[in-house]
């Protein structure tokens, strides 16, 4: 099972956008050659076609990283929800904020909260409104955790 600290929520918010910015820039660049070569000499037409071929990648290049756009924003309002949750826990517990393990990078119900220092776990369930919370002493199956600081 993977738990997940308050510092690993906070600084992993937004990953793997490098990939799809290097793919979009290299694609626009080839375009802009195809159409430069296909502007030259007008009856090659196999730098127009290479030319569409290129912008429909960065159409579907810019399609992906909109999609991701829209998922990171997502991801960082469930994550922007998480991490109060983890400090009310703290306080309530007396115990620090780092010693509040989640196993979810998002608030949801059903999530197993663990407190490290007291090594006990425990079940959440949030009410309909997603503002309060009661937690349950749970049992897990496999103790071997893996901990993502």
């Amino acid at each position: 099972m993977t738990f997940y600290t308050i510092n690993y929520i906070q600084n992993h918010q937004n990953d793997d956008q490098t990939v799809l910015i290097i793919l979009s820039l290299i694609t626009a660049l080839a375009m802009i050659i195809f159409a430069i070569l296909y502007l030259r000499n007008r009856f090659a037409t196999r730098y127009r076609d290479l030319g569409i071929i290129a912008l429909l990648f960065l159409c579907l290049f810019a399609g992906t990283r909109y999609e991701r756009y829209t998922q990171n924003n997502m991801q960082k309002s469930y994550s922007s929800q998480i991490i109060p949750f983890i400090k009310s826990v703290a306080k309530d517990e007396n115990v620090k904020e780092s010693d509040v393990l989640v196993s979810s990078t998002t608030l949801n119900n059903g999530m197993i909260v663990r407190i490290d220092s007291k090594d006990v776990d425990y079940q959440l369930n949030l009410n309909d409104d997603r503002n309060t919370y009661s937690l349950t002493e749970a049992h897990v199956i496999n103790h071997e955790v893996d901990v993502r600081n």
